[in-house]
Formats: C-alpha cells, structure tokens, sequence
C-alpha cells in the first residue's frame, strides 16, 4: 500500500495475520469481543498477540485484570505482558488512566501506535489482535498505512444507530484496499435462563444488513451475558471463567470463523502474486518473418 514502508513488513514478517478490530462508534463492545475472540484464537493452540490501539482510553488491561501490569525494554524492543497465553501490548501499561486523560495531537498518537506495531518483539504469532478506537480517525488510517494487515473484523450491535454508522467504517477499510474479514454482531439478543428463548432487546438484523450490503462475511453473533460485562468489570473474561456459556460457545464459533476467513484471503492473495508473476514473464518469440524483403 502507498506510504508503507518496507521496514515495517519486515519487522512484522513473524506474524501471520494481523487482524484490525475497528467500529464505527463507542458502546459496541469492540474491545470485549477483540480480548474474547483473542482468547478463543488462543485456546484452540495458536499464538496469539493483541494490541490494545486505543491510546485516548485503552480498557485491555483492566479487563484481563492488569491495573498494573508492566512492559520491559530489551535490545531496543517492547517486550510485551503475558496474560492467559496471549502476549498483551497497552499504553494503558504506561500511563495512569483512572485519574487523567491522554490528550495528544494526531501525530503522536500514530507515532506511538508505530512503535508498538514494528518496534515490539512480537516474536512468532499466528494472529496479531489490533483492538482500535472507534471511528475512522488516525489510528485506523495509520494502522493501514503502517503494515501489511490481513483484514479488518467490523464490530456492530443490532439496532440501526450501530449498523448506520459501522458501515462507515467499512468503506474507509474498502477505499484503502483493505479487506474486510466479516462482521460481528454484539449484543444479538438475550438467552431467557428460564426458558431458553431469545429476546431481541436491541431489535436484530443490523450485522446482516452489513453483510448483504457490502457482501462481506457475517461471523457470528454474540448474544448478552452479565457475565459478560461484569468479568470485564472484574478482569475476569468469560472465556476463562465460563467457557461452557452460550456467549463463550458463540466467541469459539465467530473465532473459528474468523481463522477461516483469514485462511481464503491468504488463498486468494497467493493466487493473484502467482498470476501477476506469471503475466510479468516475457513471451518468448514464436515465429520470425519467412519472406525477408531484400
């Protein structure tokens, strides 16, 4: 992509598929379903990093129970936490976030998101969560700009002012040549404890109308579960504390999805480099004039 410097594909070459978690605006629950998806990615056996993009208010850290957690320095590289099996990056290990706010200009925030994209010892990862901010501001473009990214996974809840605006967020990643893995549905509906049924709180069909619009994969739906909001709470997830649950089931099931998602986009990426390798060849003469003018 144009502005990506080669370094950045080079320092990044250990990690398989890079896969940008992004919103078209805050209440969604992005963050708990990138850390949930992250520990279901993880549980299957495959090594797992995740980014905590949010510099404004990165949350990855109070919901895996890591107020204060740490990041070493060596060799020039961010060593990054480990928590549960997956090695956590946060600026929320740097900075007190409960009694201030980060107020800094667009490019220092893309600076700090560079640094830990490329200058972090990532080491061997099958998939690198990259939880960002919601809306089409910088870090998202630079997150772009910056690496080769496998996909972005669109994050929605049902109602239409969720749905409305997430699909902005989807055109930003399709004008700068991104693909777009699929889309999530949070908060689908409730499972009554009593009886089992379904009830649609926040209305339904708002993940859908995304994928039929846009043609895009839909994932999964993840329905609600206190459990869900008070192990964030607690830095408690459910995929730890309740993996029999129907919302831990429902993240297994949008995670194994999404692997496979990430599997077709390499497919097709080998395809097209093989085919533009193949049509660079030069064609080799197959007949030369037989009545050469005198």
């Amino acid at each position: 992509m144009e502005g990506r410097s080669l370094d950045a594909d080079t320092q990044m070459a250990t990690v398989k598929n890079i896969i940008g978690v992004a919103s078209g605006k805050g209440g969604v629950g992005k963050s708990t379903v990138s850390l949930n998806l992250a520990l279901a990615l993880s549980q299957t056996g495959a090594k797992v990093g995740l980014l905590d993009a949010d510099i404004y208010g990165p949350s990855i850290p109070l919901m895996l129970g890591m107020k204060d957690g740490s990041m070493e320095v060596e060799d020039n590289k961010l060593q990054p936490a480990d928590s549960n099996g997956l090695k956590v990056v946060s600026f929320g290990f740097f900075a007190d976030q409960s009694n201030q706010a980060a107020i800094y200009r667009g490019p220092i925030i893309s600076g700090i998101l560079k640094q830990f994209l490329v200058d972090t010892n990532w080491s061997e990862l099958d998939y690198l969560i990259v939880d960002l901010p919601p809306g089409t501001g910088d870090i998202p473009l630079t997150l772009a700009q910056t690496i080769p990214i496998t996909g972005i996974l669109v994050i929605t809840t049902p109602q239409d002012v969720a749905s409305n605006v997430a699909v902005k967020a989807v055109s930003m990643f399709e004008k700068l040549n991104v693909p777009i893995i699929g889309v999530i549905e949070n908060m689908s509906h409730f499972i009554c404890p009593n009886c089992d049924d379904k009830h649609y709180i926040f209305g339904s069909g708002g993940a859908k109308k995304i994928s039929e619009q846009f043609k895009i994969p839909f994932l999964g739906e993840i329905p609600l579960n206190y459990g869900i909001m008070s192990g964030s709470d607690l830095g408690k997830p459910i995929m730890i504390t309740d993996v029999d649950s129907p919302s831990a089931n429902a993240f297994r099931v949008s995670a194994k999805n999404v692997a496979a998602q990430c599997s077709i986009i390499a497919s097709n990426l080998q395809e097209e480099m093989e085919s533009e390798a193949s049509d660079a060849e030069p064609s080799s003469i197959t007949s030369i004039s037989e009545n050469p003018t005198s």
